[in-house]
């Protein structure tokens, strides 16, 4: 879903698990779905873990806890590894998550968010921890991201750390906008070059 990112405030859903695979964020199964539909795949985020057979919810899992709410994932390290299924990150994106925060990234589910408008926030593996005590001392606990400044901050500790965040990607998510967004917003550039460049040949 498109929206501009300036400031997001939250409190979290905790998954202090590692090496969460994208198997794992949206199952195999769902990538035969004809629609394209982000609530969809939403909907089954984490469909394994998070419903029994029967399709119940399954009572241990974060997201069926009440306690646990947010627009911000803070996961184990290594997530998003092993196939490189954009559904994955549509499934972020369509169960409501703007933010993910982890001390490592697979590259590709990585770019993946970025595109689908989930911004990955690398943090130390020391920030993280400190954020899952936080929430596990108090689930309503907040995190801010402030994307012009790059910074993720502990609202209950006051720590906060600065982030990588590439420059074309920051200004697209500033101003929700895609690949293709930006390039129609090139178009009276390109064609100034184009012409430019048929009277010089």
């Amino acid at each position: 879903m498109k929206q501009k990112f300036h400031i997001i405030e939250s409190s979290c859903v905790p998954l202090p698990l590692e090496n969460v695979d994208t198997d794992q964020i949206i199952p195999a199964r769902f990538l035969k779905a004809t629609t394209r539909d982000e609530r969809y795949f939403g909907e089954n985020l984490f469909r394994d873990w998070r419903f029994r057979p029967d399709g119940s919810p399954e009572p241990g899992f974060v997201l069926n806890d009440p306690r646990y709410h947010g627009d911000i994932l803070v996961a184990g390290r290594n997530f998003g590894s092993g196939s490189s299924r954009e559904h994955a990150a549509w499934a972020l994106a369509g169960y409501g998550f703007k933010v993910v925060i982890s001390s490592f990234f697979a590259d590709i589910h990585k770019q993946n968010e970025l595109n689908n408008f989930v911004l990955p926030v690398v943090v130390s593996e020391d920030f993280l921890q400190e954020l899952f005590a936080t929430i596990a001392a108090d689930p309503s606990a907040k995190v801010r991201v402030d994307v012009p400044a790059q910074t993720v901050s502990n609202l209950a500790t006051g720590r906060s750390e600065s982030f990588e965040l590439n420059a074309y990607k920051k200004y697209c998510l500033m101003n929700a906008l895609d690949d293709i967004d930006y390039l129609v917003m090139q178009k009276d550039q390109t064609e100034t070059y184009e012409k430019t460049r048929n009277h010089a040949l």
